[in-house]
């Protein structure tokens, strides 16, 4: 039962299996595990930046391809259900043409992208899409009237997953039963679904043959495949989870704006979360997007405790200095890269495998 779940891509390394069962129990009992305010958006950040790796992970990992547009689908995701719901008001009639519509013109864009620009190779490739993503955000910044421009949207969600909503006054081991927790589980679900869906897709035929690509394009052509239409498939499937990992995003702020969604830092985080986790494999973007947005939300903190440990030593003091903290984020991901030069997932198997 648990293989064809897996779609027969089972982890093939204990230690590995352990982990991804704590990342699984620990993001569905975060709530009650990690109270706070704090440690539930992390948690929620989680959940979306699985998707969105895991999505981008099927076009560079599975296909071979290096896209820097993939965060202006997850923005057309967020901003799709922003400003559904800012127009139709808070109702999940709202969200759910927000986010069929949000799909629609991602599908379009993505066909149009890919038809356009895959023939092109490697780098090339990349500066396209680098160009129709910074065009994306330039235009959702100035267009105010529809998007909010730099300001972004603010809008209300149907009251059943709004905060202000209680399904008990009695708090349930120390947390609140409202809205805000159901939305959590609502995410986790979504979440959960889209990973198994997108295994199951790296583990088919189709997905058999993006791998194929990936390591011998001319080959794959030559034995009958065409390649062109099988990597503007994978750019098309790809851009439509990223657009489910905005709409997420956006379900659980409600709020949106260019800083949210669109950023090219977002960009730059997935990639890094990529490498980190591992790349052609989907248990990686689980794994790395743990490890990184953990490390990201709390570094600041343990550095700080760290800085007022070494109080007595001024220059660790200064070292520890929580200001530094990006400076230490990236020690980590050099160390990372440098003892794990495949992935966390890709070390873990090879070494099973030995």
């Amino acid at each position: 039962m648990l293989r064809r779940l897996l779609s027969n891509d089972l982890p093939r390394s204990k230690l590995l299996a352990v982990l991804l069962l704590a990342v699984l129990l620990g993001l569905a009992f975060a709530p009650f595990l990690f109270p706070g305010v704090k440690a539930l958006n992390v948690a929620a950040k989680i959940l979306v930046f699985i998707v969105l790796v895991a999505s981008f992970d099927l076009l560079l990992g599975y296909t071979g391809i290096v896209s820097f547009a993939h965060t202006m689908f997850f923005g057309i995701g967020a901003y799709g259900v922003a400003i559904a719901a800012t127009r139709m008001g808070a109702g999940w009639d709202a969200v759910l043409v927000g986010v069929l519509c949000a799909l629609a013109v991602s599908l379009v864009l993505a066909l149009a992208v890919g038809l356009f620009s895959l023939r092109v190779r490697a780098i090339f490739f990349a500066m396209i899409t680098l160009a129709v993503a910074s065009a994306f955000q330039t235009l959702a910044s100035q267009l105010s009237d529809f998007t909010g421009g730099e300001d972004g949207l603010t809008f209300k969600l149907p009251e059943l997953i709004s905060p202000s909503f209680e399904f008990s006054e009695e708090p349930f081991l120390g947390v609140s039963l409202d809205g805000r927790l159901l939305c959590y589980y609502l995410l986790f679900m979504l979440a959960v679904v889209l990973v198994l869906a997108l295994l199951r897709i790296v583990n088919s035929p189709f997905g058999r043959v993006l791998q194929a690509i990936r390591e011998n394009e001319f080959r794959a052509e030559a034995i009958g495949y065409r390649v062109v239409v099988f990597r503007t498939l994978s750019a098309v499937l790809s851009a439509l989870f990223a657009t489910l990992a905005g709409a997420m995003l956006a379900i659980w702020l409600r709020y949106n704006g260019p800083d949210t969604s669109l950023s090219f830092e977002i960009m730059v985080d997935v990639l890094l979360i990529v490498v980190i986790g591992g790349m052609g494999t989907i248990y990686g973007a689980a794994i790395g997007a743990v490890l990184f947005v953990v490390a990201q939300s709390y570094l600041q903190d343990l550095l700080r405790l760290g800085s007022e440990a070494a109080s007595g030593l001024p220059w660790l003091s200064a070292v520890l200095s929580p200001d530094r903290w990006l400076l230490w984020l990236g020690v980590l991901f050099v160390l990372s890269v440098y003892y794990f030069p495949t992935g966390i997932v890709g070390k873990l198997r090879s070494r099973s495998a030995k």
